[in-house]
């Protein structure tokens, strides 16, 4: 191997340099601030479990995506998380045990083995929260509007949501007696909405023309109010697809008495977390990105295998993703120089120039260049006596 080739990266896994960690950073604090101060306690779970564990209710995509390896001390099989929410599942039903409702929030790496989302990363900063223990739509709708308050805290200024119910599609398979498999090749075609390979896929399957028809026109229903009122014509009769219909209707129209400036699309064929999800499906888009740039909703199922299957619904987003597409700057104080003088008085104002909250770099003998090739806009220089801040 080359030289050159001991400083590359994998492919899809990025450094963060100065100007753009310390952007992260303030964004980073400002929403754990606001996090906090909605009632969100901060988790910080392992980067590496069980396997199982990571897995837990996630289904197939989640698998994919996450590295493996073997623990040399137990020999079972590890996972490095390509998503946290299973493990805030895992804190919620194991390890807090609570009855009253739990929000909780983080904020991490995560590693995926192929890219996934914003310029190809393999390794987002996912930021996330969810609320454990209420099943009510009064849960979900606080959850969106802390999945948007976190996009404007961010700098994203225009945002339309899609808003989507698992519940839809989930029972037209019920209904039509899909097993495990032609139930995931179904949503795969459905998900990607190519109607030609939907087609063709049904004419394989063992249905009757009704059902055909019902699964083909899904793909179809996106759009505004309409299309709920479209999906309660077409599936008269199938019980859980209409009661999943009434419940996105309720959410939907809060979601527009409350942000009645955010435009809203309904889309019946939308299934992200279908694996896991139960409910109500959200994703949050911007102009200038072509997929999600934030996305939740209802998943009350996934602690069952640590013992409480609690309600839950939450949402997350790539820090990453967010710091690219926001109109936030990192703030350019500037800093102070203090040359390198052992001077007891230059060591006291230095102390309390930096208590105050004040940058000050202290120069080293022989060091190149100068206070500006520093990134100061000050110094101190020694009047009468006193150690006084100029401007360079």
């Amino acid at each position: 191997m080359s030289a050159i080739n001991h400083w590359l990266l994998p492919e899809g896994i990025e450094e963060v340099l100065p100007e753009q960690a310390w952007r992260i950073e303030q964004l980073r604090r400002g929403l754990l601030d606001t996090y906090r101060g909605w009632g969100y306690q901060l988790i910080m779970p392992p980067m590496i479990e069980f396997l199982e564990s990571l897995l837990t209710g996630a289904g197939n995509d989640l698998d994919l995506q996450t590295f493996k390896l073997i623990d040399q001390q137990s020999g079972r099989l590890l996972g490095l998380r390509a998503d946290m929410t299973p493990q805030a599942a895992r804190i919620d039903a194991h390890s807090l045990k609570r009855e009253a409702p739990t929000r909780l929030c983080y904020l991490g790496t995560v590693l995926h083995t192929r890219p996934d989302g914003f310029a190809g990363s393999r390794s987002p900063l996912q930021v996330g929260a969810e609320l454990f223990g209420h099943a009510g739509m009064e849960s979900d709708l606080e959850i969106i509007g802390l999945m948007l308050e976190t996009l404007r805290l961010t700098g994203i200024e225009t945002v339309h949501m899609d808003l989507g119910h698992v519940g839809i599609f989930r029972g037209l398979a019920r209904a039509a007696g899909l097993d495990g498999e032609a139930e995931t090749d179904l949503f795969d075609v459905l998900q990607r909405k190519a109607i030609p390979e939907i087609e063709g896929l049904l004419g394989d399957m063992d249905l009757n023309a009704a059902q055909r028809e019902g699964f083909a026109r899904l793909a179809e229903l996106h759009g505004g109010r309409e299309v709920l009122d479209a999906a309660r014509e077409r599936y008269r009769g199938i019980a859980p697809v209409q009661e999943a219909v009434d419940n996105l209707a309720a959410i939907g129209e809060a979601v527009h008495a409350r942000w009645p400036e955010l435009p809203v699309n309904y889309d019946l064929a939308e299934l992200r977390g279908y694996a896991y999800q139960t409910g109500v499906v959200f994703a949050a888009f911007t102009p200038g990105c072509g997929q999600e740039v934030a996305r939740g909703g209802r998943y009350d199922k996934i602690g069952e295998i640590f013992g409480r299957a609690r309600p839950a619904t939450g949402f997350s987003a790539d820090l990453k993703t967010l710091m690219a597409l926001g109109r936030t700057a990192a703030a350019s104080d500037g800093a102070i120089y203090a040359p390198a003088d052992g001077d007891s008085g230059l060591n006291d104002r230095v102390r309390e120039l930096r208590s105050q909250g004040e940058r000050v770099i202290q120069g080293l003998p022989g060091e190149a260049g100068g206070a500006q090739a520093l990134g100061c806009d000050r110094r101190l220089e020694l009047r009468d006596g006193v150690w006084e801040v100029r401007n360079l």
